[in-house]
């Protein structure tokens, strides 16, 4: 509780750090979304009054009422984001909420493959002000690539700069900004939203130009995403700050439009299009390589932004049943700081491709938004949920669900225009992962459905008798299965199966251990239940940010139990005990594998397929509970014989007489 206050708690530190953390993506946005709008349009009055006025009104909507007001409320302890949405609205029982959590979760994640090269490149293409036949694709490669490098490093000692740098940035947005404006407050009527809607019903281009003016409030799915690293009042107070510097720098951009209307951003540089940006333009010529560093570094921070963000709902969608296991390192003490080597070069290797094919980020744009608005859509439904879940006043719900599917259908169609210019792309990406999400979890429930559970009260005599049967080598002091039987009074038949039956495995006590993921982010738990004083149940109950690291947890248990005298950890062997050794221990992996004798319905045997080959290339199951390979024990299980002997239609021949 003590940590929830701290980060709610509203100072000049926590603003600065919220500054360099929340923002990184939403605030590098003029960067390229005017650039993006007027790149192959001639430049005249309505369209920049009309463009600067959608993107006033669409940070205002969108940004400011949507997400900043209403889904930041949406916090599961402290915590945002798509996931921990989903979490909230579980409680509703509709499976079906399932997914728009997927398909919101995908797109933010495509999202990650392209807000590091599209920022990085914005900034960098900068310096073709001064060398027009400069090729940025190597430098921004190599600073993706350093980038990627330094994240097992964890960014506890880089992040203090964060947020002076990004202090420095929206400083720089501001005071650029309002310079162009104060020569020309004609940009000031941009304000009325009348000039929007002039844009949007009169101009042929109207609606395409939508398109990219989404492209300013793409950061603010991440901005939610982020919530659990600043708190609510942090992120609300300097958003006030963030949204005034944004707004002066678009509305000083359009002024210096208004003001070389005869200008065309599309030149030619020695045989190629080159679209040159308003960003830098407007600058005085000395700023400008100041303006190109600093909007370097912020575009490295909005990477990085994303990048952590993407390890957070990896995380998450593993202690959701989501994702195949995968490796998570914790580099520094920092709370919710991890590092996920597979998804850190999955992503360096996609952004570095992004870049290779695009080539510029005028070609970027189009990619981009896309993804995006399928997961504010997505955000969108599970928000409504949300609302009805808590009891809002039914106006508020109708209300927001008719604005916003309005605004966000209308936004979907615009980007659905860029599919075939580079949409394609960020789209591509969102299906292959919420392929690889989908049939996971469908995989694991088709498993859990032919998975038979018996009561284990009926097996303790014998697994008793077991125990004390000295005929029987003894395998382990401390036998210990992992199970995932809900009810604690039950055991999947499996278990059963691998201590009686494949290889009778004496021990003095046998350990059954469950790992139940509650709603709540970093919960941290454990029962205990005993059937006899051979079989005892451990349950832990872990937040779904927490990772499941079994050997641990599970000794912090024994010392627990040893404390209060309700368990003996030294060894049972009389030299051992006599030494003060503890005892040994020896969990047993149980894996699945689908029986050959299997009649399953194609659906299900497709998607045990593609389970399978997800599997055979995630983590393996000890290593994803932290389980020491040394006191580890492997052993398969058939999934399900279709058929029991006494249907087999076998019969004995008769002998015949010689």
């Amino acid at each position: 509780m003590e940590g929830k206050n701290s980060i709610n708690k509203v100072t000049a530190g926590s603003l600065l750090i919220t500054l360099g953390i929340i923002y990184g993506d939403i605030g590098t946005s003029p960067l390229y979304v005017m650039k993006a709008i007027f790149g192959d349009a001639p430049i005249e009055t309505n369209l920049v009054l009309g463009a600067v006025s959608c993107v006033f009104w669409t940070l205002t909507i969108q940004t400011s009422i949507k997400y900043v007001w209403l889904t930041l409320q949406a916090d599961n302890n402290g915590e945002g984001g798509i996931f921990s949405l989903y979490t909230l609205v579980k409680k509703l029982k509709k499976r079906w909420l399932l997914i728009p959590a997927i398909i919101g979760g995908s797109a933010m994640l495509a999202d990650g493959f392209i807000t590091p090269p599209i920022s990085i490149s914005s900034a960098l293409e900068g310096l073709k002000i001064y060398y027009p036949d400069l090729q940025t694709i190597p430098f921004v490669i190599g600073i993706i690539l350093i980038l990627f490098f330094f994240q097992s490093y964890g960014t506890k000692t880089i992040g203090k700069f964060f947020g002076p740098i990004m202090f420095i940035w929206f400083s720089m947005l501001a005071v650029t900004g309002a310079l162009q404006i104060i020569e020309i407050p004609e940009i000031l009527k941009a304000i009325n939203p009348y000039y929007g809607y002039l844009l949007l019903t009169e101009h042929p281009e109207g609606f395409y130009v939508l398109g990219f003016v989404f492209l300013c409030t793409t950061g603010a799915e991440a901005l939610y995403s982020d919530l659990g690293h600043c708190g609510i009042k942090n992120i609300r107070a300097s958003w006030m700050f963030v949204k005034v510097t944004l707004v002066l720098n678009y509305f000083g951009q359009g002024a210096f439009l208004l003001s070389h209307q005869n200008l065309h951003l599309k030149t030619l540089l020695n045989g190629t299009e080159f679209i040159q940006n308003p960003f830098y333009l407007m600058m005085p010529q000395w700023f400008i390589p100041i303006g190109i560093v600093v909007a370097t570094m912020a575009a490295v921070i909005a990477a990085q932004a994303l990048i952590t963000g993407s390890f957070t709902m990896i995380n998450e969608a593993m202690r959701l049943n989501l994702w195949p296991r995968v490796l998570v390192k914790y580099p520094s003490i920092i709370k919710g700081q991890l590092y996920i080597p597979s998804t850190n070069w999955i992503l360096c290797f996609g952004c570095i491709l992004v870049v290779l094919y695009f080539k510029e980020s005028s070609n970027m744009e189009a990619a981009y938004g896309l993804a995006i608005i399928m997961c504010m859509m997505a955000t969108s439904i599970l928000l409504t949920f949300y609302m009805i879940l808590k009891r809002f006043n039914k106006f508020i719900i109708t209300t927001f669900v008719l604005v916003y599917s309005v605004i966000e259908v209308s936004f979907f169609i615009a980007n659905i225009d860029k599919f075939s210019h580079g949409g394609y792309v960020s789209l591509l990406v969102a299906v292959i992962i919420a392929g690889v999400m989908s049939f996971w979890f469908l995989g694991k429930q088709i498993r859990k459905n032919y998975t038979e559970f018996v009561k284990l009260k009926d097996y303790v005599d014998v697994i008793e008798d077991l125990s004390n049967d000295d005929s029987i080598p003894q395998y382990s002091t401390n036998l210990i299965y992992l199970t995932n039987a809900q009810n604690k009074n039950e055991i999947e038949s499996k278990v059963l199966y691998s201590i009686l039956y494949k290889r009778p495995k004496r021990a003095n006590i046998y350990w059954i251990l469950h790992v139940n993921v509650i709603d709540e982010p970093y919960g941290m738990e454990y029962q205990v239940k005993k059937f006899s004083d051979k079989i005892i149940r451990v349950d832990f109950y872990l937040g779904f940010r927490n990772a499941p690291k079994i050997s641990p947890l599970f000794k912090k248990v024994l010392e627990d139990l040893s404390s209060c005298g309700e368990f003996n950890k030294l060894s049972t062997y009389h030299s051992l005990r006599k030494n003060q050794i503890t005892a040994d221990h020896k969990y047993v992996i149980i894996e699945k594998v689908v029986s050959y004798d299997n009649d399953l319905p194609w659906y299900e045997k497709f998607v045990l397929d593609c389970y399978a080959f997800i599997r055979k290339r995630s983590l393996s199951e000890e290593k994803a509970f932290g389980l020491d390979n040394s006191s580890v024990k492997i052993e398969y299980y058939p999934l399900l014989l279709n058929k029991n002997i006494q249907d087999i239609p076998l019969k004995r021949r008769k002998d015949k007489e010689d």
